[in-house]
């Protein structure tokens, strides 16, 4: 495999909305090239997500979204449950192994930068697996806040920034729009 055909390592972070939505984007071109796609999912969990009924509908052996966490994470003063601690490195030896194995040719880590900054999942570990991850392996990483060793270790990063947000002006999250 040449320099220009390796597989990359993308970062989607940043306050803005729009990272898994980004990352899906790749997933349907991927797709469309005859691509395999995993996306494991590290928080989501609880709320049912248009992509789940779209990934189906390309079918399992092109696309799989597996959720894996219990929905949204508390953080600050209180720790995280240790329930979704668990969950975070469950779901990171689950994905390890999707990567090492080889069957998928994208694999999205959905959130796990979310799950670095709670300090439920070391950078360091997934960094390493990305640096001896298989060289044809391209692997998405989303969620705000990205570590800088991820950040170093990525070909591409992209930081999307909020200019304006409905929310703002009350209005709630919108189906397939925003899940």
């Amino acid at each position: 495999m040449s320099e220009n055909e390796r597989g990359l390592i993308i970062v989607h972070t940043g306050a803005g909305k729009g990272k898994t939505t980004a990352a899906l984007g790749i997933a349907f071109r991927a797709v469309g090239q005859g691509l395999r796609v995993l996306m494991v999912q590290f928080i989501k969990g609880s709320w049912h997500y248009g992509e789940l009924d779209a990934a189906r509908l390309l079918g399992e052996d092109r696309m799989r979204i597996l959720p894996m966490g219990r929905g949204f994470v508390k953080v600050g003063v209180e720790k995280p449950d240790p329930a979704d601690v668990r969950l975070v490195e469950e779901a990171w030896q689950f994905a390890r192994e999707e990567i090492f194995r080889g069957e998928y040719d994208l694999v999205i880590l959905d959130e796990i930068n979310y799950a670095i900054s709670y300090k439920m999942l070391e950078a360091e570990k997934v960094v390493e697996a990305l640096k001896s991850k298989p060289e044809g392996i391209h692997v998405i990483l989303t969620g705000r806040n990205a570590h800088p060793s991820l950040l170093e270790v990525a070909d591409l990063v992209t930081e999307m920034r909020e200019v304006k947000h409905p929310f703002q002006k009350g209005v709630l999250a919108q189906r397939g729009i925003d899940y």
